[in-house]
């Protein structure tokens, strides 16, 4: 009996500054059993394992350039979590000619309308979330995100297998 092929996640990367304190985070809140990825920016959540080479091919392209601009621009009550919200319009773009690129091929949750944020908290009581949102919004002012590259990654039920990364130049 064959396993079907994975499917592939591509998020972006954090800039070493930012990487730290956001692992921290999402460590020190997402429950334990719960936690199996790092803290990431997801571009897309499913792609077919059909599209890996041409994926590849546009992903070196996207990353040959200046790293995109990005903001941590507030805090998203996830329900039973709590993320960052991000704004950055290169990444959008990225992120739109993927899409077009892949059109016909990507899942609904692909398809919707993007909305890019952190995760650093899940799967908590809302209670629990909204305390730590209000933490967070004490202290909270708008400010720059790092990103340094692009990966894909195969999605293993839960644990995800790196792929390989893409760093931006410039």
């Amino acid at each position: 009996m064959s396993q079907r092929p994975a499917p592939i996640v591509v998020t972006a990367l954090f800039g070493d500054g930012d990487n730290g304190w956001l692992q921290d985070l999402r460590q020190t809140h997402y429950p334990p059993d719960r936690n199996r990825v790092p803290a990431h920016l997801t571009l897309f959540h499913h792609l077919p394992p059909s599209v890996e080479t041409e994926l590849h091919g546009r992903l070196a392209i996207y990353a040959s350039v200046a790293p995109p601009r990005a903001r941590l621009a507030g805090i998203v009550d996830l329900g039973e979590g709590t993320a960052f919200r991000v704004d950055s319009e290169e990444l959008e773009d990225i992120r739109d000619d993927l899409a077009e690129a892949l059109r016909g091929l990507l899942t609904p949750q692909d398809q919707s309308p993007w909305r890019p944020h952190v995760t650093i908290q899940n799967k908590v009581e809302p209670r629990e979330a909204r305390r730590l949102q209000a933490t967070l919004r004490a202290s909270f002012e708008p400010r720059p995100l790092a990103i340094k590259g692009l990966a894909s990654w195969r999605y293993l039920g839960g644990p995800w297998e790196p792929i390989r990364t893409y760093s931006f130049r410039g």
